[in-house]
């Protein structure tokens, strides 16, 4: 397949620029590849379509504060993204600057702090943090790093709003934006209906948002992620799938962390790394069911979508959402696709 086959015309007025009010007041569109059913909902009746069999699972990755900005010593603006803190003092980022950066640059961000390029990995710079600790002036200096598609700059509200309430585990330059729905309530409610629910962990890295450049899809190189999975998180996908329930994935982040974990027959635990692109004729092994915001055209995530619910159903899902004026995207509405495609 090529490039052009997964895109499409977004009215610019719906992609979201702020979240709802309140978590899960986000409308819902229901789709089943099998029967071609598409139903318009509310996030709030997600959890009627939840059997006490299926298992949930969550990402808990924790979005760092990883954009920052400073000056060189000649006084050019300078903005930093944190793709992946190495160490206390090293990181990989990428930089965004009006001239050339090259490593005799010296960054300044504060009068106490400033950085270093020490050389390159790829397309991201190596730098390194003069005194303290990368998660300590990321908290005290750094910025929510909102998509590029959100024309605004960062707001203290964002804090909390790109944030999962149950983020844990600090990494992730990207939310992993299926689960800002919900609120600890449903958590709670999950817990009062006697629904598993599970968590693995997956950090999203700035690679979500970058555009597919090869014409071919078999020539495109995916970007690198780092994930987890425990123990306690396998034996409760094991034991969903010999009671013939559905595993149920909040986010794409979560499909791609279980789909990447299964060799011979199990899923391997423990932290791991993916470059899994999954396109149309990808043959699912974990997860049965996906619970997704709607995403960008050309995006490896829809091109994962399009692998689960069908390339041609996957096209009607997103015509009848444009036409019914669903919100796009990180801070926008959500659908439900029941099950998998055969």
């Amino acid at each position: 397949m090529r490039i052009d086959d997964f895109n499409y015309e977004l009215p610019v007025d719906l992609i979201a620029q702020f979240p709802t009010e309140k978590r899960g007041q986000s409308k819902l569109l229901i789709v089943n590849p099998v029967s071609r059913k598409i139903c318009d909902s509310k996030f709030v009746n997600l959890f009627s379509l939840i059997n006490p069999e299926d298992l949930v699972v969550f990402n808990d990755t924790k979005v760092l504060k990883a954009r920052l900005f400073g000056k060189k010593e000649t006084g050019g603006k300078i903005e930093i993204l944190i793709e992946r803190i190495i160490d206390e003092k090293n990181a990989l980022a990428m930089i965004r600057s009006s001239k050339k950066i090259s490593e005799k640059n010296i960054i300044q961000l504060s009068v106490e702090h400033n950085i270093g390029i020490i050389g390159r990995e790829d397309n991201l710079y190596k730098i390194q943090l003069n005194k303290g600790s990368f998660y300590k002036v990321l908290e005290k200096l750094g910025h929510i790093p909102l998509p590029p598609y959100i024309n605004r700059q960062d707001k203290p509200s964002d804090e909390e709003r790109y944030q999962t309430i149950y983020a844990r585990e600090s990494g992730a330059v990207a939310a992993p934006t299926a689960g800002l729905h919900f609120s600890k309530e449903d958590i709670e409610s999950l817990k009062i209906k006697n629904i598993n629910f599970a968590f693995i962990t997956l950090h999203v890295g700035s690679g979500t948002f970058q555009p597919v450049k090869a014409d071919n899809l078999d020539n495109h190189v995916m970007h690198k992620e780092l994930y987890s999975i425990d123990e306690h998180t396998r034996n409760l996908i094991e034991m969903t799938k010999k009671k013939g329930g559905r595993v149920i994935a909040i986010g794409t982040t979560v499909l791609r962390a279980l789909e990447s974990a299964f060799n011979d027959n199990r899923i391997c635990v423990g932290k791991q790394e993916t470059r899994i692109f999954i396109k149309p004729g990808y043959k699912f092994n974990i997860v049965d069911a996906l619970f997704t915001n709607f995403h960008l055209p050309k995006s490896t995530l829809l091109m994962l979508v399009s692998a689960f619910a069908g390339y041609e159903f996957t096209k009607e899902i997103y015509r009848h959402a444009i036409l019914n004026k669903y919100r796009f995207f990180s801070y926008g509405d959500a659908m439900f696709i029941e099950q998998k495609i055969e």
